[in-house]
């Protein structure tokens, strides 16, 4: 077993760190960065972040160090006084997401941060409460009070996984601190809430995402390394034990990548952060820094997650094998929303049965040993070259073969599924589908034809095959649609152009026809058999070879209201 100082990895970061700190404002001064939503903020340099500060105070009381003190609860101070605490408001009990932004000026709030800033303070007070200046510690106190009254308003469903559980933390552990049963049976119940919820599929809502997904250990380890109860401590271990095999079954050894498709995502490889956690969680059975260069993270300190030791040999299998899953059903519609993932030694390929092509969203995903190194191919929809969220993935996958099809909503978003709503009409200049591959460019190669596309990786063959593809406005007769083969230095890209040319408005509203079907095969250069196409009014009826078949997929070709 490998033997860590912990506490010297935290003061590490803490160290690097201690030039950020603004005395002036006892906050952290970080670059600007913005997912584009929640905050107002178009540029800045710099800003102040509320969450990144008070993880910072908590990792300098985690040093033990008497020098770091003050600074800890000079920082705590001053973001406890950011709290909104007015009760007639919507926003009582949380915090905005910058010194520079108020909860007013953000478009909208993000309720989240009861839960993130409040687990952070609760964490403060359940490890060093017994530091704080008396004043302090009861400022702090009602400040954790009033984000559990926020948490538990607002009440989020287990379908939510890391706020669920983030919030089952910050309920329970501070009602079993401060002796609040009221928080703590609210906080064990809804951590129940979401065992039951999520044992029922055997899978997260946000399924196979390697944020969601390390979140969701590291939380849940929290909950078992901190709660005193023992039915919390059941729960929590039987869903990390859920989430590791996850994890570990989704780990392609070649590649050393999260094998696909995934719920949620925030970039295609394996982050720092992720291959950082996956070898202390693993004791460096999985090594991917020297343990002296690891980039450690303040939130882990004192978190308590580990791998289960059997389930750490299913990182390194091999062996062929496909997972198919169910990890979430329309409350609405009973439409099932499912996940099939392909292993071999060389490759995984995973695809979902529908989703919206949101860039925080995997769909159809590979990965591939490029000599050793990782390649990976990503189907995207791009709107002026951003992801555009209006466009609808629906799937069929049969091990490395997946037909698959692409259709448009009218009443979706541009960016976000719901912070963004088009109505239908965009503003482009660009509209493309577009295979792209990344990571090791190493022997890419990719031929193009009138009906599809042949990708080489080395010997490793794929086929990109064109079934069905229309795209018609204003009864505009409109060239066939192809392939194109297009490299800008870091993607090599398969493209398939709706519209390229002058900016306009594109109202999908009006276009006549607007869907596409493909097969993408790994490992041959030969078509699958044809999918049997039955036109039904306003829809494509999508069967696997023959007409005996159950239905793959619908399309509706004109893009419709959901």
């Amino acid at each position: 077993m490998q033997q860590l100082d912990q506490k010297q990895m935290l003061l590490n970061v803490v160290k690097s760190r201690n030039d950020a700190y603004n005395s002036e404002f006892r906050l952290l001064r970080s670059p600007f960065s913005s997912p584009g939503y929640h905050t107002t903020i178009k540029q800045a340099d710099y800003i102040h972040a509320t969450r990144e500060s008070m993880r910072y105070a908590l990792a300098l009381l985690d040093t033990e160090l008497k020098e770091y003190e003050q600074r800890a609860f000079d920082i705590i101070e001053k973001i406890v006084s950011l709290q909104d605490t007015d009760r007639s408001r919507s926003t009582f009990g949380i915090w905005s997401w910058f010194y520079e932004e108020s909860l007013d000026q953000m478009s909208p709030p993000d309720w989240n941060w009861a839960d993130f800033i409040g687990k952070q303070l609760v964490l403060a007070i359940s490890r060093h409460g017994d530091r704080f200046p008396n004043q302090l510690r009861d400022t702090v106190t009602q400040a954790i009070y009033n984000a559990c009254d926020a948490i538990i308003k607002r009440d989020v469903g287990p379908h939510y996984t890391n706020i669920a559980i983030m919030g089952a933390f910050v309920t329970l552990i501070a009602g079993e601190r401060f002796g609040r049963s009221d928080y703590a049976e609210y906080g064990l119940n809804r951590l129940a809430k979401l065992h039951r919820f999520t044992m029922e599929r055997g899978a997260f809502q946000e399924y196979n995402s390697p944020p969601y997904t390390y979140i969701a250990i590291l939380e849940l380890s929290k909950i078992r390394n901190e709660t005193t109860g023992e039915e919390s401590k059941r729960l929590s271990d039987e869903l990390l034990h859920l989430a590791w095999n996850s994890v570990a079954e989704h780990f392609h050894s070649a590649s050393k990548q999260w094998s696909g498709p995934h719920a949620r995502c925030y970039q295609t490889l394996l982050s720092v952060e992720n291959q950082a956690f996956l070898q202390l969680a693993t004791n460096g059975e999985l090594m991917f820094f020297p343990w002296e260069e690891l980039p450690y993270e303040e939130e882990w300190y004192e978190s308590g997650f580990y791998c289960p030791e059997p389930l750490v040999a299913l990182f390194f299998s091999s062996q062929e094998r496909e997972i198919r899953q169910l990890y979430a059903v329309n409350a609405t519609t009973q439409l099932e929303s499912w996940a099939t993932t392909y292993m071999t030694k060389q490759y995984s390929l995973g695809s979902h049965s529908r989703e919206v092509m949101w860039n925080q969203k995997r769909s159809l995903l590979a990965y591939v040993d490029n000599g050793g190194q990782a390649t990976y191919l990503q189907l995207r929809c791009l709107h002026d070259g951003y992801d555009y969220c209006s466009a609808v993935f629906n799937g069929k996958q049969d091990r490395q073969h997946v037909l698959f099809g692409v259709e448009f909503i009218t009443n979706g978003g541009d960016t976000h599924p719901s912070l963004d709503k088009t109505g239908g009409v965009i503003e482009a200049s660009d509209l493309r589908l577009r295979l792209e591959i990344g990571g090791c460019l190493d022997n890419v190669s990719g031929d193009s034809s009138d009906n599809g596309a042949l990708i080489s990786i080395g010997k490793l063959q794929m086929l990109l095959r064109t079934w069905y593809a229309a795209f018609t406005e204003n009864n505009i007769p409109q060239a066939p649609l192809k392939w194109e083969i297009q490299e800008n230095g870091l993607t090599f890209n398969v493209d398939l152009i709706l519209y390229s040319g002058e900016r306009r408005s594109i109202d999908f509203r009006l276009i006549e026809e607007a869907a596409f079907l493909f097969s993408f095969v790994m490992d041959s250069a030969e078509a699958p058999q044809a999918p049997m196409i039955d036109h039904d009014d306003n829809r494509l009826i999508v069967r696997t070879g023959n007409k005996d078949e159950e239905t793959a997929f619908i399309l509706h070709k004109r893009p419709v209201e959901v």
